[in-house]
């Protein structure tokens, strides 16, 4: 019986599954989203999510755990240098996976999968300060940037 074993095969040996996973789990964290299938965005979501675990917790042996699980030492660093702190205080359900509709080319159904703290720009970039605002001026075409009032 394969009672609690829901974990999708994708259509791959074991290894080619495991690289396939570490090298969209790098692109997640290197880029905040990534644009893939719904199949493989759903297999990423809990693998992508026990790595904020480990980055945490933060130790040198998660460190190293993580850094076997990933492609590349910029990736690792991110995690524990960005993302753990950044969930430190969220118990869980650190991504999401958004639907897109159908890949031209084959019909396959595709996703985005990103971080759901909202510090992250979907660019990779971090979002503006919304302190200032743009206000519109009675001249045609121009606008000027004035503080928001914080009284």
């Amino acid at each position: 019986m394969r009672h609690l074993k829901r974990r999708g095969k994708l259509g791959r040996l074991s290894k080619h599954r495991e690289s396939l996973l570490a090298n969209l789990a790098t692109a997640l964290i290197r880029h905040n989203r990534t644009k893939t299938t719904l199949s493989k965005a759903k297999a990423l979501q809990p693998y992508a999510e026990k790595l904020v675990t480990l980055a945490k917790k933060g130790s040198l042996h998660h460190r190293r755990l993580a850094a076997s699980r990933l492609h590349g030492k910029e990736a690792v660093q991110k995690l524990f240098g960005e993302l753990g702190p950044r969930f430190a205080q969220r118990a869980g359900g650190y991504t999401r996976v958004t639907k897109l509709g159908f890949r031209l080319s084959d019909a396959a159904r595709m996703a985005v999968i990103e971080w759901t703290e909202p510090g992250f720009a979907p660019d990779g970039g971090e979002k503006p300060d919304q302190t200032a605002k743009t206000v519109k001026t009675g001249e045609q075409g121009k606008t000027s940037t004035a503080e928001a009032e914080t009284a």
